[in-house]
């Protein structure tokens, strides 16, 4: 073994390396407080782990992102403690990189020669905000989307830059397919290798200027290890412990899938920007753009600052007076206006949607399946097939029969029911391949669990199920997990608009959700009736 150490130090120099780092001398005052630093480094390499394992399951375009996501924590094996470790890690890594700057203001750990170093600091805390926004949007649900819209609009209002920004960002008009790619692209592509190298340049610039020691030193200085290594060890096993117990016990949230015509949704940050998002209500009308643009413009230019500003000999930490006070007083008010932005906040709608009725029988079955129930009726299939045990029926009770035959040969069966089945009393149906492809659809979903919805199944909303298939409307909505997502899913519209908001974006879409590429519908009077019946009766998922 002895050898090929010696082989590979007398190719790389890495046994020297080691040595020298861990065998550095560091001032005697050193401690505790220096264990912020690689904690948050320590935080860094877990979200990078934990984003990699994301990564392997994750489908990075809208729609396909939101069900990946569910798939992640519903299917995958410990996907949803791998997501509570991501999601967590990210807010206890913004608490700690701020705890760390703090600690370093106190101390007076950024005046000459530690400028520069100071300064790349304040660029990596806004790295760390940046993952944090521009994760925000990936998994697609109304939390995350309604945020984005936010965000981007605050990013317009900036004097000059705003419209080139509003189209860096992609978010003219609304948020689609280019914004999520570039929120994607930044937050997996542009900012992990460029934090990379700039907490390498961190880090080299401490090694090279050395840890802060006291200004009135009176110990010999120590060893890198092993004391400071054992604190700074045992300040991550402390945090891996926390991070763990949160992604085990705290689950993370997963609204609805992301509804751009949802305009009732109330959007909210997540808690590290609520301060920012209550500065905003201090500010209306023409004034809004000192509270997005000019107050964090110059609350950045400060932190920047504060070593040019702050020129005085360094002293204890028991005598800054004025750098404890200006932490504890940005504290308080970060803490006040975030306590604020939370106390107004309304109930969501994935709350209210959360203790909504139970849903029916009949609300389970897909558009095609509750069309199929229409001309169940309209054949008065239910003469001859009851889904009750009635002696006077002359053909089977359809829910007791285990349906083992494929769609095809149903509606074969339908068209030619003599020849199929030699000797069969029933007449052929009179149908077109769709309305019997719906009605066979049914019929093979049928079991004596689901038989109620026959009679359940409200006539105006099956009817509107008709309508619904005769238009296709599947073709780009999701219902009941059934069609595309081509255009938002449909479960639970009514919670989001009210029923003449429906029927106005059929008659005019592009009015009430601009942007939209859904046509107009001119249904007559009694078909706007059936659909809208339909759409309001539809159960959220």
């Amino acid at each position: 073994m002895r050898r090929f150490v010696d082989w590979l130090e007398s190719r790389t120099g890495v046994e020297t390396a080691v040595r020298n780092f861990l065998y550095e001398e560091i001032p005697a005052s050193s401690g505790w407080h220096q264990a912020f630093g690689s904690v948050a480094v320590f935080a860094f390499l877990m979200q990078v782990f934990t984003g990699i394992l994301l990564a392997f399951n994750y489908a990075p375009t809208p729609g396909d992102a939101y069900n990946s996501v569910r798939y992640i924590v519903t299917e995958l094996t410990g996907g949803s403690i791998i997501r509570g470790l991501h999601h967590w890690g990210a807010s206890m890594m913004i608490v700690v990189v701020v705890l760390h700057m703090a600690q370093v203001f106190i101390w007076g750990a950024y005046k000459k020669p530690r400028e520069t170093t100071w300064m790349l600091g304040v660029v990596l805390m806004l790295l760390t905000l940046a993952f944090g926004l521009t994760g925000y949007l990936l998994p697609w649900d109304e939390r995350a989307y309604w945020g984005t819209v936010v965000t981007t609009k605050i990013a317009a209002q900036a004097p000059v830059a705003g419209p080139y920004l509003a189209r860096l960002l992609g978010g003219e008009g609304t948020i689609g397919v280019v914004t999520f790619a570039r929120f994607y692209a930044v937050h997996v592509l542009l900012l992990p290798p460029l934090t990379m190298l700039l907490t390498g340049m961190h880090i080299y610039l401490v090694r090279r200027h050395g840890v802060t020691p006291d200004p009135v030193e009176t110990g010999l200085p120590k060893r890198f290890f092993p004391e400071q290594v054992f604190k700074d060890t045992t300040a991550i096993f402390l945090y891996f412990v926390v991070l763990v117990v949160l992604a085990v016990a705290a689950r993370v949230p997963l609204g609805l899938l992301a509804d751009p015509t949802d305009t009732t949704f109330v959007p909210r940050p997540e808690w590290y920007f609520l301060f920012l998002f209550q500065t905003l209500k201090l500010f209306q009308g023409p004034l809004e753009v000192v509270g997005t643009v000019v107050l964090p413009t110059l609350a950045i230019l400060v932190l920047f600052l504060i070593p040019f500003m702050d020129r005085r000999k360094a002293i204890r930490v028991t005598r800054r007076t004025t750098a404890i006070c200006a932490a504890i007083l940005a504290g308080l008010g970060w803490g006040a206006l975030t306590l604020a932005a939370l106390r107004p906040t309304p109930s969501s709608l994935e709350a209210r949607r959360s203790v909504a009725p139970a849903t029916k029988t009949w609300q389970q079955l897909s558009p095609e399946e509750l069309a199929g129930i229409g001309y169940f009726r309209r054949e008065k299939c239910g003469t001859c097939h009851s889904p009750t045990t009635n002696p006077r029926t002359r053909g089977p009770d359809l829910t007791q029969i285990p349906m083992r035959k494929t769609a095809a040969w149903m509606i074969d069966h339908f068209k030619r029911p003599s020849q199929v089945v030699p000797g069969t009393p029933m007449p052929a149906v009179q149908l077109t391949d769709a309305q019997l492809s719906a009605l066979a659809a049914f019929l093979l979903k049928l079991n004596p669990d689901n038989g109620a919805a026959l009679h359940s199944a409200p006539q105006p909303v099956v009817e509107g199920a008709i309508v619904y298939q005769m238009y296709d409307c599947s073709s780009c909505h999701r219902v009941n997990g059934q069609g595309t997502e081509f255009g938002p899913a449909l479960d639970g519209v009514a919670s989001r608009h009210p029923r003449e908001w429906i029927e106005a974006h059929f008659r005019d879409p592009t009015k009430m959700s601009p942007g939209s590429p859904m046509p107009a519908f001119n249904f007559n009077e009694r078909d706007m009736d059936r659909i809208t019946n339909f759409l309001m009766a539809l159960p959220n998922r």
